[in-house]
């Protein structure tokens, strides 16, 4: 799993983490020192941040435990999964359309990176040159066809030679 993933999870943990331990407890602290908490609308805005850092932290702790478990070894060499640039034909629209499926975090459809828990990353992952994907999206159905696939292993492949 690419490490600028996981190092900008783990900042994001670190940070939230910090707000929580220090900065939070200490405007709580300065709220009940006003009074009345029944108004005291510092005091609700600061307990309901503490409510959503709380779910975020587990999120992406979550998320981090998913990434670790992530083994090269398990994706195929011969299909696409994870990490793989694939060319594929789209008869709907009538055009090559390059795609490499990447983490939700990294997905960036303008730039052609597309998550493989996306409609289209869902369809292509574990289909070979040749086969044709049948992807339901809000516009009908599109089917793409596979013509060209580079796994992760491929790219792993060409940097250790070059």
């Amino acid at each position: 799993m690419p490490d600028h993933i996981k190092k900008k999870l783990q900042e994001e943990i670190h940070a939230l983490e910090h707000e929580l331990a220090h900065e939070l407890p200490a405007e709580i602290k300065k709220a009940v020192a006003l009074g009345d908490l029944s108004e005291n609308a510092e005091y609700h805005m600061a307990k309901q941040r503490q409510e959503f850092v709380n779910a975020r932290l587990g999120q992406l702790k979550k998320r981090m435990a998913e990434l670790s478990l992530v083994n090269l070894a398990n994706i195929p060499r011969d299909k696409a999964g994870f990490g793989s640039t694939v060319v594929v034909y789209d008869s709907t629209k009538e055009e090559e359309i390059e795609y490499r499926l990447v983490t939700s975090e990294e997905s960036d459809v303008a730039k052609g990176l597309i998550s493989t828990t996306s409609p289209i990353g869902r369809g292509i992952v574990g289909k070979r040159v040749g086969d044709v994907a049948t992807i339901v999206t809000p516009n009908g159905k599109r089917e793409l066809e596979i013509l060209k696939l580079t796994t992760i292993h491929d790219g792993a492949d060409d940097e250790e030679g070059a």
